[in-house]
Protein backbone atom coordinates (compact mmCIF):
# COMPACT_ATOMS: atom_id res chain seq x y z
CA UNK A 1 0.00 0.00 0.00
CA UNK A 2 0.48 3.73 -0.22
CA UNK A 3 2.49 4.13 3.34
CA UNK A 4 2.76 7.94 2.54
CA UNK A 5 -0.74 8.81 2.10
CA UNK A 6 -1.52 11.85 4.20
CA UNK A 7 -4.77 10.61 6.47
CA UNK A 8 -5.25 14.63 6.99
CA UNK A 9 -7.34 13.89 3.72
CA UNK A 10 -10.23 12.42 5.50
CA UNK A 11 -10.74 15.21 6.94
CA UNK A 12 -10.91 16.99 4.07
CA UNK A 13 -13.61 18.40 0.86
CA UNK A 14 -13.02 17.83 -3.14
CA UNK A 15 -15.28 20.14 -5.10
CA UNK A 16 -15.40 18.89 -8.94
CA UNK A 17 -15.97 21.68 -11.46
CA UNK A 18 -16.46 21.64 -15.13
CA UNK A 19 -15.26 24.70 -16.54
CA UNK A 20 -17.56 25.33 -19.67
CA UNK A 21 -20.82 24.21 -17.10
CA UNK A 22 -19.60 26.58 -14.69
CA UNK A 23 -20.80 29.95 -15.44
CA UNK A 24 -21.96 32.09 -18.50
CA UNK A 25 -18.06 32.35 -19.54
CA UNK A 26 -17.73 29.07 -19.84
CA UNK A 27 -13.97 29.33 -18.59
CA UNK A 28 -11.19 29.67 -15.96
CA UNK A 29 -12.02 33.28 -15.07
CA UNK A 30 -15.33 32.11 -14.49
CA UNK A 31 -14.19 29.31 -12.18
CA UNK A 32 -11.53 32.55 -10.80
CA UNK A 33 -14.66 34.45 -9.77
CA UNK A 34 -16.46 31.86 -7.89
CA UNK A 35 -13.74 30.97 -6.09
CA UNK A 36 -14.31 32.75 -2.82
CA UNK A 37 -18.29 31.53 -2.83
CA UNK A 38 -16.53 27.85 -3.44
CA UNK A 39 -14.11 28.48 -0.80
CA UNK A 40 -16.49 29.34 1.89
CA UNK A 41 -18.41 26.32 1.30
CA UNK A 42 -15.97 24.59 3.24
CA UNK A 43 -13.83 23.46 0.06
CA UNK A 44 -9.98 22.25 0.58
CA UNK A 45 -9.75 20.83 -2.95
CA UNK A 46 -10.97 21.92 -5.96
CA UNK A 47 -10.76 19.32 -8.88
CA UNK A 48 -11.20 20.34 -12.75
CA UNK A 49 -12.28 18.04 -15.31
CA UNK A 50 -9.85 17.63 -18.38
CA UNK A 51 -8.59 21.45 -19.31
CA UNK A 52 -7.21 20.20 -22.80
CA UNK A 53 -8.06 20.00 -26.54
CA UNK A 54 -10.56 17.98 -27.45
CA UNK A 55 -10.85 15.61 -30.37
CA UNK A 56 -12.91 16.21 -33.34
CA UNK A 57 -12.77 12.97 -35.05
CA UNK A 58 -16.00 11.23 -34.54
CA UNK A 59 -16.62 13.71 -31.70
CA UNK A 60 -19.77 13.12 -29.60
CA UNK A 61 -22.25 16.47 -29.26
CA UNK A 62 -21.25 20.07 -30.61
CA UNK A 63 -18.46 20.34 -28.94
CA UNK A 64 -17.19 16.88 -28.32
CA UNK A 65 -16.51 15.19 -24.77
CA UNK A 66 -13.64 16.10 -22.75
CA UNK A 67 -12.61 12.91 -21.69
CA UNK A 68 -11.98 12.75 -25.67
CA UNK A 69 -8.04 14.56 -25.66
CA UNK A 70 -5.82 15.69 -28.59
CA UNK A 71 -2.98 16.93 -26.70
CA UNK A 72 -2.18 16.32 -23.22
CA UNK A 73 0.81 19.71 -22.82
CA UNK A 74 -1.87 21.92 -24.46
CA UNK A 75 -5.09 24.43 -23.02
CA UNK A 76 -8.50 24.08 -24.45
CA UNK A 77 -8.74 27.82 -25.60
CA UNK A 78 -11.95 27.74 -24.93
CA UNK A 79 -11.64 27.31 -21.36
CA UNK A 80 -8.43 30.09 -21.73
CA UNK A 81 -4.98 30.47 -22.24
CA UNK A 82 -1.97 28.79 -20.08
CA UNK A 83 -1.85 32.40 -18.45
CA UNK A 84 -5.40 32.01 -17.27
CA UNK A 85 -4.44 28.30 -16.01
CA UNK A 86 -1.55 29.42 -14.25
CA UNK A 87 -3.71 32.55 -12.61
CA UNK A 88 -6.24 29.92 -11.59
CA UNK A 89 -4.09 27.56 -9.62
CA UNK A 90 -2.48 30.95 -7.91
CA UNK A 91 -5.58 32.56 -6.99
CA UNK A 92 -6.65 29.15 -5.82
CA UNK A 93 -3.70 28.75 -3.46
CA UNK A 94 -4.39 32.27 -2.32
CA UNK A 95 -7.37 31.05 -0.80
CA UNK A 96 -6.02 28.03 1.11
CA UNK A 97 -6.74 25.52 -1.31
CA UNK A 98 -5.46 23.23 -3.87
CA UNK A 99 -6.28 22.67 -7.20
CA UNK A 100 -6.62 19.07 -8.96
CA UNK A 101 -6.97 18.36 -12.42
CA UNK A 102 -7.93 15.15 -14.69
CA UNK A 103 -5.79 12.61 -15.91
CA UNK A 104 -7.34 10.32 -18.70
CA UNK A 105 -4.63 8.14 -19.18
CA UNK A 106 -6.19 4.97 -20.74
CA UNK A 107 -7.42 6.32 -24.30
CA UNK A 108 -6.70 9.71 -26.57
CA UNK A 109 -8.90 11.17 -29.28
CA UNK A 110 -8.66 9.45 -32.49
CA UNK A 111 -7.00 12.13 -33.65
CA UNK A 112 -4.63 13.36 -30.95
CA UNK A 113 -0.76 14.61 -31.39
CA UNK A 114 0.17 11.21 -29.62
CA UNK A 115 -1.72 9.36 -32.29
CA UNK A 116 -0.35 11.13 -35.24
CA UNK A 117 3.33 10.89 -34.12
CA UNK A 118 3.20 7.51 -32.62
CA UNK A 119 0.75 5.10 -33.32
CA UNK A 120 3.05 2.45 -31.76
CA UNK A 121 1.55 3.66 -28.46
CA UNK A 122 -1.73 2.56 -29.16
CA UNK A 123 -3.61 -0.56 -29.14
CA UNK A 124 -4.79 -2.67 -31.79
CA UNK A 125 -7.48 -5.52 -31.51
CA UNK A 126 -7.12 -8.75 -33.12
CA UNK A 127 -8.01 -7.39 -36.81
CA UNK A 128 -4.67 -4.89 -36.99
CA UNK A 129 -7.24 -2.15 -36.05
CA UNK A 130 -6.72 0.84 -33.67
CA UNK A 131 -9.89 0.70 -31.08
CA UNK A 132 -10.59 0.64 -27.59
CA UNK A 133 -11.01 -2.13 -25.55
CA UNK A 134 -14.16 -2.11 -24.30
CA UNK A 135 -16.95 0.31 -23.76
CA UNK A 136 -19.10 2.73 -26.42
CA UNK A 137 -16.25 5.14 -26.45
CA UNK A 138 -16.39 5.41 -30.45
CA UNK A 139 -14.29 8.83 -29.92
CA UNK A 140 -11.48 7.57 -28.02
CA UNK A 141 -8.40 4.72 -29.48
CA UNK A 142 -6.73 3.36 -26.16
CA UNK A 143 -2.98 3.31 -25.26
CA UNK A 144 -0.83 0.52 -25.52
CA UNK A 145 1.45 0.25 -22.02
CA UNK A 146 3.47 -2.15 -23.32
CA UNK A 147 5.49 0.51 -25.02
CA UNK A 148 7.38 1.57 -22.04
CA UNK A 149 8.49 5.15 -24.50
CA UNK A 150 4.67 6.06 -23.38
CA UNK A 151 5.51 6.14 -19.86
CA UNK A 152 8.17 8.48 -20.35
CA UNK A 153 5.82 10.44 -22.25
CA UNK A 154 3.20 10.26 -19.75
CA UNK A 155 5.34 10.50 -16.62
CA UNK A 156 7.21 13.61 -18.05
CA UNK A 157 3.90 15.20 -19.18
CA UNK A 158 2.38 15.02 -15.17
CA UNK A 159 5.50 16.58 -14.23
CA UNK A 160 5.69 19.63 -16.23
CA UNK A 161 1.86 20.21 -14.92
CA UNK A 162 3.30 19.78 -11.46
CA UNK A 163 6.08 21.93 -11.83
CA UNK A 164 3.39 24.60 -13.23
CA UNK A 165 1.70 24.27 -9.66
CA UNK A 166 -0.78 21.67 -9.77
CA UNK A 167 -1.18 19.50 -6.29
CA UNK A 168 -2.66 16.03 -7.78
CA UNK A 169 -4.29 14.62 -10.10
CA UNK A 170 -7.51 12.60 -10.48
CA UNK A 171 -6.90 9.33 -13.01
CA UNK A 172 -9.70 8.21 -14.80
CA UNK A 173 -10.70 4.49 -15.34
CA UNK A 174 -6.99 3.89 -13.54
CA UNK A 175 -8.16 0.87 -12.88
CA UNK A 176 -7.52 -0.07 -16.56
CA UNK A 177 -3.69 0.87 -16.40
CA UNK A 178 -1.02 -1.28 -15.31
CA UNK A 179 -0.61 -0.30 -11.47
CA UNK A 180 3.26 -0.63 -12.08
CA UNK A 181 2.81 2.62 -14.41
CA UNK A 182 0.84 3.94 -11.67
CA UNK A 183 3.65 3.21 -9.10
CA UNK A 184 6.58 5.06 -11.10
CA UNK A 185 3.80 8.04 -11.19
CA UNK A 186 3.69 8.36 -7.37
CA UNK A 187 7.52 7.83 -7.15
CA UNK A 188 8.77 10.14 -9.90
CA UNK A 189 5.69 13.26 -8.63
CA UNK A 190 6.82 12.84 -5.16
CA UNK A 191 10.02 13.88 -6.19
CA UNK A 192 9.14 16.61 -7.44
CA UNK A 193 6.11 17.51 -4.55
CA UNK A 194 6.12 15.13 -1.40
CA UNK A 195 2.36 16.09 -0.88
CA UNK A 196 0.83 14.90 -4.22
CA UNK A 197 -2.16 13.73 -4.06
CA UNK A 198 -3.36 10.83 -6.19
CA UNK A 199 -7.24 10.08 -6.94
CA UNK A 200 -8.00 6.81 -8.19
CA UNK A 201 -11.53 6.53 -10.43
CA UNK A 202 -11.70 3.05 -9.78
CA UNK A 203 -14.20 1.05 -11.27
CA UNK A 204 -17.58 -0.99 -10.58
CA UNK A 205 -17.15 -4.89 -9.44
CA UNK A 206 -18.81 -5.77 -12.43
CA UNK A 207 -17.24 -3.57 -15.24
CA UNK A 208 -13.83 -5.03 -13.82
CA UNK A 209 -15.01 -8.77 -13.91
CA UNK A 210 -16.36 -7.72 -17.63
CA UNK A 211 -13.03 -6.05 -18.32
CA UNK A 212 -11.11 -9.62 -16.71
CA UNK A 213 -13.42 -11.76 -18.53
CA UNK A 214 -12.52 -10.49 -22.48
CA UNK A 215 -8.87 -11.31 -21.52
CA UNK A 216 -7.38 -8.04 -20.44
CA UNK A 217 -6.22 -6.54 -16.96
CA UNK A 218 -7.98 -4.59 -14.11
CA UNK A 219 -6.86 -4.59 -10.80
CA UNK A 220 -8.94 -4.35 -7.95
CA UNK A 221 -9.71 -1.42 -5.20
CA UNK A 222 -7.17 -3.15 -3.11
CA UNK A 223 -4.67 -3.21 -5.37
CA UNK A 224 -5.18 0.33 -6.32
CA UNK A 225 -3.64 1.55 -3.01
CA UNK A 226 -0.51 0.61 -3.16
CA UNK A 227 -0.02 4.04 -5.45
CA UNK A 228 -2.97 6.08 -4.62
CA UNK A 229 -4.14 8.07 -1.58
CA UNK A 230 -7.67 8.03 -2.71
CA UNK A 231 -10.15 5.80 -4.02
CA UNK A 232 -13.77 6.28 -5.49
CA UNK A 233 -16.64 4.27 -3.49
CA UNK A 234 -17.60 2.88 -6.77
CA UNK A 235 -17.20 -0.83 -4.60
CA UNK A 236 -20.46 0.04 -3.28
CA UNK A 237 -22.22 2.18 -5.41
CA UNK A 238 -25.00 0.00 -7.04
CA UNK A 239 -26.28 -0.36 -3.04
CA UNK A 240 -26.19 3.25 -2.79
CA UNK A 241 -28.01 3.69 -6.41
CA UNK A 242 -30.89 0.70 -5.11
CA UNK A 243 -31.54 3.22 -1.95
CA UNK A 244 -31.57 5.95 -3.86
CA UNK A 245 -33.90 4.79 -6.34
CA UNK A 246 -35.93 2.88 -4.66
CA UNK A 247 -36.18 4.06 -1.20
CA UNK A 248 -34.86 1.23 0.61
CA UNK A 249 -31.62 -0.53 1.79
CA UNK A 250 -30.35 2.19 3.69
CA UNK A 251 -28.71 -0.10 6.38
CA UNK A 252 -27.56 -2.54 3.19
CA UNK A 253 -25.17 0.20 1.57
CA UNK A 254 -23.77 1.29 5.25
CA UNK A 255 -23.00 -2.18 6.23
CA UNK A 256 -20.83 -2.53 2.69
CA UNK A 257 -19.51 0.87 3.98
CA UNK A 258 -18.35 -0.67 6.73
CA UNK A 259 -16.87 -3.73 5.62
CA UNK A 260 -14.94 -1.31 4.33
CA UNK A 261 -12.30 -0.88 7.64
CA UNK A 262 -11.96 -4.93 7.10
CA UNK A 263 -11.07 -4.83 3.53
CA UNK A 264 -8.43 -2.49 2.70
CA UNK A 265 -5.34 -1.15 3.83
CA UNK A 266 -5.71 0.38 6.96
CA UNK A 267 -5.00 4.27 6.14
CA UNK A 268 -7.41 3.76 3.05
CA UNK A 269 -9.19 6.68 1.93
CA UNK A 270 -12.81 6.90 0.13
CA UNK A 271 -14.40 9.62 -1.32
CA UNK A 272 -17.91 10.03 -0.72
CA UNK A 273 -20.02 12.27 -2.96
CA UNK A 274 -23.84 11.51 -3.71
CA UNK A 275 -23.18 12.80 -7.35
CA UNK A 276 -20.53 12.78 -10.51
CA UNK A 277 -20.62 14.11 -13.98
CA UNK A 278 -21.42 10.30 -14.71
CA UNK A 279 -24.43 9.96 -12.78
CA UNK A 280 -27.85 11.31 -12.14
CA UNK A 281 -28.00 14.84 -10.05
CA UNK A 282 -29.12 13.51 -6.49
CA UNK A 283 -32.13 16.32 -6.34
CA UNK A 284 -33.81 14.26 -9.53
CA UNK A 285 -34.74 11.17 -7.55
CA UNK A 286 -34.96 13.13 -4.02
CA UNK A 287 -37.85 15.63 -4.04
CA UNK A 288 -38.07 16.29 -0.16
CA UNK A 289 -35.44 19.17 0.39
CA UNK A 290 -35.45 17.88 4.00
CA UNK A 291 -34.17 14.52 3.27
CA UNK A 292 -31.73 16.26 0.81
CA UNK A 293 -30.38 17.84 3.83
CA UNK A 294 -30.04 14.98 5.68
CA UNK A 295 -28.46 13.04 2.39
CA UNK A 296 -25.64 15.77 2.29
CA UNK A 297 -25.02 15.71 5.94
CA UNK A 298 -24.29 11.58 5.50
CA UNK A 299 -21.73 12.34 3.01
CA UNK A 300 -19.83 14.32 5.66
CA UNK A 301 -20.42 12.14 8.20
CA UNK A 302 -18.78 8.76 6.52
CA UNK A 303 -15.11 8.08 6.75
CA UNK A 304 -13.07 9.24 4.16
CA UNK A 305 -13.13 12.42 2.02
CA UNK A 306 -16.47 14.20 0.68
CA UNK A 307 -16.87 14.72 -2.73
CA UNK A 308 -19.24 17.31 -4.10
CA UNK A 309 -19.86 18.08 -7.66
CA UNK A 310 -20.56 21.99 -8.50
CA UNK A 311 -24.61 22.88 -8.22
CA UNK A 312 -25.36 20.33 -5.83
CA UNK A 313 -25.37 22.68 -3.34
CA UNK A 314 -27.94 24.76 -5.49
CA UNK A 315 -30.07 21.73 -5.26
CA UNK A 316 -29.82 21.54 -9.48
CA UNK A 317 -32.01 18.33 -10.89
CA UNK A 318 -30.50 18.36 -14.18
CA UNK A 319 -26.99 16.22 -15.10
CA UNK A 320 -25.72 18.65 -17.60
CA UNK A 321 -24.32 17.80 -20.47
CA UNK A 322 -20.18 16.84 -21.21
CA UNK A 323 -20.72 17.35 -24.87
CA UNK A 324 -22.54 20.55 -25.28
CA UNK A 325 -22.63 24.21 -23.60
CA UNK A 326 -25.45 23.24 -20.53
CA UNK A 327 -24.83 25.46 -17.69
CA UNK A 328 -25.89 24.60 -13.92
CA UNK A 329 -29.21 26.06 -12.74
CA UNK A 330 -27.78 27.95 -9.88
CA UNK A 331 -31.22 29.15 -9.25
CA UNK A 332 -32.14 27.55 -6.27
CA UNK A 333 -28.76 28.68 -4.64
CA UNK A 334 -29.91 32.07 -2.67
CA UNK A 335 -32.80 29.72 -1.00
CA UNK A 336 -30.90 26.19 -0.37
CA UNK A 337 -29.61 25.25 3.13
CA UNK A 338 -26.98 22.99 1.65
CA UNK A 339 -24.30 25.25 1.66
CA UNK A 340 -24.46 26.26 5.33
CA UNK A 341 -24.74 22.73 6.09
CA UNK A 342 -21.35 22.28 3.72
CA UNK A 343 -20.02 24.93 5.61
CA UNK A 344 -20.47 23.94 9.10
CA UNK A 345 -19.33 20.06 8.69
CA UNK A 346 -16.68 21.13 6.94
CA UNK A 347 -15.35 22.51 9.74
CA UNK A 348 -16.82 19.90 11.70
CA UNK A 349 -14.86 17.18 9.97
CA UNK A 350 -11.30 18.71 11.01
CA UNK A 351 -11.63 17.04 14.04
CA UNK A 352 -9.11 14.70 14.69
CA UNK A 353 -11.20 11.78 15.32
CA UNK A 354 -12.56 11.87 11.63
CA UNK A 355 -8.96 11.18 10.71
CA UNK A 356 -7.70 8.99 13.13
CA UNK A 357 -10.60 7.55 15.26
CA UNK A 358 -12.37 4.13 15.62
CA UNK A 359 -15.57 4.08 12.56
CA UNK A 360 -18.67 2.18 13.26
CA UNK A 361 -21.95 2.09 12.22
CA UNK A 362 -25.06 1.91 14.22
CA UNK A 363 -28.07 0.57 13.28
CA UNK A 364 -31.85 1.11 13.15
CA UNK A 365 -35.10 -0.13 11.89
CA UNK A 366 -35.46 2.86 11.05
CA UNK A 367 -34.15 4.89 7.85
CA UNK A 368 -31.66 6.50 9.94
CA UNK A 369 -27.58 7.32 9.28
CA UNK A 370 -25.77 6.82 12.66
CA UNK A 371 -22.09 7.18 12.47
CA UNK A 372 -19.85 6.80 15.68
CA UNK A 373 -15.98 8.18 15.89
CA UNK A 374 -14.11 7.50 18.92
CA UNK A 375 -11.05 7.01 20.81
CA UNK A 376 -9.96 5.90 24.84
CA UNK A 377 -11.56 9.79 25.72
CA UNK A 378 -13.97 11.35 23.35
CA UNK A 379 -16.74 10.16 20.92
CA UNK A 380 -18.71 11.99 18.08
CA UNK A 381 -22.29 10.78 17.04
CA UNK A 382 -23.35 11.86 13.81
CA UNK A 383 -27.15 11.02 13.12
CA UNK A 384 -28.94 11.91 9.49
CA UNK A 385 -32.84 10.99 9.66
CA UNK A 386 -33.49 10.35 6.04
CA UNK A 387 -36.86 9.36 7.30
CA UNK A 388 -38.00 12.42 8.86
CA UNK A 389 -39.76 11.27 12.05
CA UNK A 390 -39.21 12.15 15.33
CA UNK A 391 -38.41 9.28 16.87
CA UNK A 392 -36.02 8.09 20.44
CA UNK A 393 -32.82 6.19 19.55
CA UNK A 394 -30.14 4.62 21.41
CA UNK A 395 -26.55 6.52 21.41
CA UNK A 396 -23.31 5.99 23.41
CA UNK A 397 -23.36 8.95 24.84
CA UNK A 398 -23.50 9.71 28.25
CA UNK A 399 -26.94 11.09 29.73
CA UNK A 400 -26.83 15.09 29.82
CA UNK A 401 -27.10 18.05 28.02
CA UNK A 402 -25.47 18.50 24.62
CA UNK A 403 -24.97 21.26 21.55
CA UNK A 404 -25.73 19.74 17.96
CA UNK A 405 -22.99 21.55 16.34
CA UNK A 406 -24.87 21.82 13.46
CA UNK A 407 -27.34 24.43 14.12
CA UNK A 408 -26.42 24.98 17.36
CA UNK A 409 -29.46 23.73 19.38
CA UNK A 410 -29.67 21.63 22.41
CA UNK A 411 -29.80 18.19 22.87
CA UNK A 412 -30.77 16.07 25.55
CA UNK A 413 -29.29 12.18 25.94
CA UNK A 414 -31.77 10.67 28.49
CA UNK A 415 -31.13 7.34 29.51
CA UNK A 416 -29.00 6.28 27.03
CA UNK A 417 -31.68 7.82 24.21
CA UNK A 418 -31.53 11.01 21.73
CA UNK A 419 -34.86 11.85 20.56
CA UNK A 420 -34.12 13.08 16.94
CA UNK A 421 -36.54 15.47 14.99
CA UNK A 422 -35.83 15.91 11.04
CA UNK A 423 -32.58 17.77 10.73
CA UNK A 424 -29.18 15.95 11.46
CA UNK A 425 -27.19 16.33 14.73
CA UNK A 426 -23.65 16.19 15.16
CA UNK A 427 -22.84 15.76 18.99
CA UNK A 428 -19.30 15.48 20.89
CA UNK A 429 -18.21 14.41 24.20
CA UNK A 430 -15.95 13.19 26.63
CA UNK A 431 -16.40 9.77 27.34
Amino acid sequence: MAKDTNLNLRNQVIYQVFPRQHSSKSNFIGVIEDLDRIRNLGVDILYLLPIHPIGQKNKKGSLGCPYSIQNYREINKDLGTLEDFKLLIRETHSRGMKLIIDVVYNHTSRDSYLFNKHPEYFYKNKNGEFANRVGDWWDVTDLDYSNKELWEELISTLEYYVKLGVDGFRCDVASMIPLEFWKEVRRRLKEINPNIILLAETIHLSFLKGIRDMGFEAHTDSEMYEAFDMEYEYDVYPLFQDYIEKGYGLNTWLKAILEQESRYPKNYIKIHGLENHDSKRIATTIKDEDKLYNLNALMFFLKGTTFVYAGQEAMDDKLESLFDIDLISWKKLSTSRIPYLMKVLSLVKKHPLFKEGNFDIKFHQEEIGHIIYQNETQIIECIANMSLKETDIEVLTKDGNYINLIDGSSVEVRNAHLRIKKDPIVIISKK
